[in-house]
């Protein structure tokens, strides 16, 4: 076998690995989620604290997503992913015992703790764009992503059995599903670290060699001022930025909208299931849409999808139109998300990568955060049909950005390193 079967090998393992990662993390991540504001009622006693929970699951993420891509340049890939999933799984623990003791406090610490599984593991889509070629790189962020769809299914499933499980043993049924959130994060750790061999960080560099043009040095890396300076780069971290805030305010609101319209419960379930379905589903054939097409053109697309959501949304109360436009909105996100992510690998030298992957990854946090606290107050102040305008205008303004570039490549012409 040549050295670059033997990588490519190598590749489809670890991509393989942090697909199941990622699915087990989305799994506990959901099942959590499911159940923050409830627990968040009942452990403060105030309703008005009811969506702390989940803000500070957010903002946990947000601000220990640029801790974990120092952890991941400085222990390695594996070793980095494995003591994320690890500190994560205690701060699962630790909401539990909050639970079980009814204090707050703890509860709100736990879930900061936990947050670090998922903002480490959001990281691994770039761990599996570096050991890929620039060829398939769309393809390899595209199936790490696709393990959200495992949570979304297996998520909010967990929530009952667990609590049931919990009622079976005498003990409070919201422990349940921070004790199976724990379970889960100690299984993906495990999987990282029997399977993520040989350390991703060492394939890459292998894999630098053959493309000259993503070699650089410590002391050649250009410096974070240097880099978001770059058309390319400000067009990635725009993409993943402004698809997040779009889906995240529309999607995050229209729960509400739909009961203030005498929607059941069943058919606001059903609405968020399609709407997942366009997140993660179809990201196996937005992969090969970002190889064949070019990163420009999908994200392009994506902005449109979120732009006629943002549109057709609010036009009418019934069922299907909100139904798909939540679906446009998913796939518009993922189109966004996953487009944007390869855009940006494709821009960035090995030592370039911890510092504004981490950047990225902390100001989509950030402003999932803000749009999510923000979401009951617009809707309250401008309604749900203003809420569409704001996300049309923010989807006209990356349709803006991505325009700009021209005819500019969406990825780099690398050339193969000469033998």
């Amino acid at each position: 076998m040549s050295d670059i079967q033997q990588q490519g090998k190598f590749a489809r393992i670890i991509t393989t690995t942090l697909l199941s990662v990622q699915g087990l993390v989305s799994a506990a991540t959901i099942t959590s989620a499911t159940i923050a504001a409830i627990v968040g009622q009942d452990l403060s006693g105030n309703t008005n604290f009811a969506g702390i929970p989940g803000s500070v699951s957010q903002l946990g993420a947000a601000f220990s997503a640029l801790v974990w891509s120092f952890v991941f340049e400085r222990l390695g890939r594996r070793a980095g992913l494995t003591f994320g999933l690890s500190v994560g799984a205690g701060g699962a623990a630790l909401a539990a015992f909050s639970v079980m003791r009814g204090s707050f406090p703890l509860l709100l610490l736990g879930l900061a703790i936990m947050a670090s599984a998922k903002a480490s593991t959001d990281l691994s889509r770039f761990i599996a764009a570096e050991v890929n070629p620039p060829e398939r790189r769309g393809r390899a962020v595209a199936t790490v992503v696709l393990g959200g769809t495992l949570g979304s299914v297996v998520g909010p499933l967990l929530v009952d059995s667990s609590s049931s499980s919990a009622r079976s043993m005498g003990i409070e049924v919201l422990v349940g599903p921070y004790a199976v959130g724990a379970l889960l994060l100690v299984l993906a750790a495990i999987v990282a670290f029997l399977y993520l061999r040989p350390d991703p960080a060492k394939l890459a560099a292998e894999l630098a060699e053959r493309y000259p043009s993503e070699k650089r040095d410590k002391a050649n890396a250009r410096s974070r001022k240097v880099l978001f300076r770059q058309p390319l780069i400000i067009a990635a971290i725009a993409a993943m930025i402004l698809g997040y805030a779009i889906m995240v305010m529309m999607m995050g609101i229209t729960s509400l909208h739909m009961r203030q319209h005498a929607h059941s419960l069943r058919a606001i379930s059903i609405v968020f299931s399609v709407h997942t379905l366009g997140m993660f589903a179809f990201s196996v054939f937005t992969g090969q849409l970002i190889d064949r097409w070019g990163r420009q053109k999908v994200i392009i697309s994506g902005a449109v999808m979120l732009l006629a959501s943002c549109l057709l949304a609010p036009i009418s109360t019934h069922f299907w139109p909100i139904a798909v436009a939540l679906f446009l909105l998913g796939l518009g996100w993922n189109f966004c998300y996953v487009g944007g992510s390869t855009l940006l690998s494709d821009q960035l030298s090995s030592a370039e990568k911890a510092a504004t992957q981490g950047t990225n990854d902390m100001f989509i946090g950030l402003t999932s955060a803000a749009i999510s606290a923000m979401s009951g107050v617009l809707l309250y102040r401008i309604g749900y049909g203003g809420m569409g305008i704001i996300g049309a205008i923010l989807s006209a303004l990356l349709l803006v950005i991505m325009f700009s570039l021209g005819k500019s490549p969406s990825s780099p012409k690398l050339a193969l390193a000469s033998d």
